[in-house]
């Protein structure tokens, strides 16, 4: 099976590609290599699964050197003609389009970047899977599109009509779109709304990147909200077994779906929404404690407002993701801030 994976310079993209090379699948990597944050971590990131920077060039497959099966190719979403192109010629079963612009805050002062990236760029993405009869597409979504929902724990079951960033109101287009091409060409389509991602080689806007960096060099951290926020905080290695096991399974039309009482998260067409989450909060002042106990280091606390943009909780209700798959996140909080400090240490040498 030959499956295009988008983003795999990225956080999430390069622990997907990773999973699916390891299980023997025909990869082929997609990434711009954009400059939103260092453009080393991204190059560090490709080169541990053998592809070298220097080999790289703009709409060409590079071999990796390490895997027989991965491949990657230096394209922007945005360009249509040679996404279209790389379609034509490469025939793949599957989809994993993990590519976008990110950050919720970042959204607020350059709204254009995800404009063209996070909606036109999903449109030349799901217009090539149209063209060229793809098993599955899917896609990550995001839990920042529960905006202002209050309900918890937040449900695919639930109305999502009120976001409050632009990044969130993009990944809620890209599941409008997705249901339009499932409904009028029978696209199988799923989207995952991620929650909190962290991990070893996450990005360094991410809190657990900026708590570590800022600790390390005896520097305060920031805590906003004066620390009263909580955060259904996954760790990279649970949401790639969940990217892994719902690829393999298209969705279907949800024969129990009714026009008069719409299920959000399922349709007549062959469509589905999934949270990828731990479906257990945890407390920002109990994320930092670990961070302290993993660097064995009290951190400097500057207290700050809420952030625009943001929101106070997220909590993700797993319980379709459990049903469908038999599964579960379930990586402690403890484990997984150990496991990035871990990391930072040996990639910063510090």
């Amino acid at each position: 099976m030959k499956i295009l994976i988008t983003g795999t310079a990225g956080f999430i993209g390069f622990h997907t590609a990773k999973r699916f090379i390891n299980e023997g699948f025909d990869v082929i990597g997609l990434d711009s290599i954009n400059d939103y944050y260092d453009k080393n971590l991204k190059y560090a990131r490709l080169s541990e699964t053998g592809i070298i920077k220097d080999q790289i060039q703009y709409a060409q497959l590079t071999q990796s050197e390490k895997h027989e099966n991965y491949k990657f190719i230096k394209l922007q979403i945005e360009d249509k003609e040679e996404i279209l192109k790389l379609f034509e010629e490469e025939k793949f079963d599957y989809v994993c389009h993990l590519a976008a612009q990110a950050g919720v805050r970042y959204s607020i002062e350059n709204p254009y970047v995800y404009f063209h990236s996070n909606i036109n760029g999903f449109l030349n993405i799901i217009e090539a899977c149209k063209r060229n009869t793809i098993k599955h597409l899917v896609y990550a979504s995001s839990s920042s599109v529960y905006g202002l929902n209050k309900k918890m724990p937040f449900s695919t079951y639930d109305n999502i009509d009120h976001p409050i960033s632009l990044y969130a109101a993009t990944k809620k287009s890209d599941e409008l779109i997705a249901h339009a091409y499932s409904h009028l060409f029978k696209i199988p389509t799923t989207g995952l709304r991620f929650f909190t991602v962290y991990g070893p080689w996450g990005r360094p806007d991410m809190a657990l990147f900026l708590f570590t960096e800022a600790m390390l060099k005896d520097k305060p951290i920031n805590v906003y909200n004066n620390g009263d926020m909580m955060r259904d905080f996954t760790y990279v290695d649970d949401i790639t077994e969940g990217i892994y096991r719902i690829v393999r399974k298209p969705a279907k039309p949800d024969p129990d779906w009714s026009a008069e009482k719409p299920n959000p998260a399922t349709s007549s067409a062959p469509y589905k929404i999934y949270n990828i989450g731990n479906g257990n909060p945890v407390k920002l002042m109990d994320y930092i404690e670990a961070a302290e106990k993993a660097l064995d280091k009290k951190a400097e606390k500057n207290y700050m407002p809420m952030q625009p943009g943001d929101v106070q909780k997220t909590f993700a209700d797993v319980s379709s993701l459990t049903k469908d798959f038999g599964y579960k996140p379930n990586t402690s909080i403890n484990t997984g801030v150990s496991e990035f400090i871990r990391w930072y240490r040996k990639y910063y040498k510090v």
